[in-house]
């Protein structure tokens, strides 16, 4: 599944990225910019909406990883089985945020 990437307008510091479908190696770059430019806005924090990401290999973990040292990244769900098997194989649900609250833009 092609995957595809949706900035949505920001809301009080908070910006919502929408993802869907397979990311890897070959397919990152609207991710990944659209990651980039929240960290280069300023915004407080950045949810990343991964409800609908089918797959993602270990490049789209180390974006994952990489944005949540940039900024206060989010992962708003709730995971798919993949995903969810990916970050719990890697210890990275440990370090994560995963909040199925949060796709939607709501923050605590």
């Amino acid at each position: 599944m092609e995957p595809t990437v949706t900035v949505l307008p920001d809301r009080e510091g908070l910006r919502v990225v929408r993802c869907a479908g397979e990311f890897d190696r070959t397919n990152l770059g609207p991710l990944r910019t659209a990651c980039e430019t929240a960290v280069a806005a300023g915004v407080d924090r950045v949810v990343l909406d991964v409800r609908g990401v089918t797959f993602g290999d270990s490049t789209f973990l180390h974006l994952l990883l990489t944005f949540n040292d940039r900024c206060d990244l989010r992962l708003g769900g709730p995971l798919t089985r993949q995903v969810a098997r990916l970050l719990s194989l890697t210890g990275t649900d440990q370090v994560l945020t995963v909040d199925d609250d949060l796709a939607d833009g709501r923050v605590e």
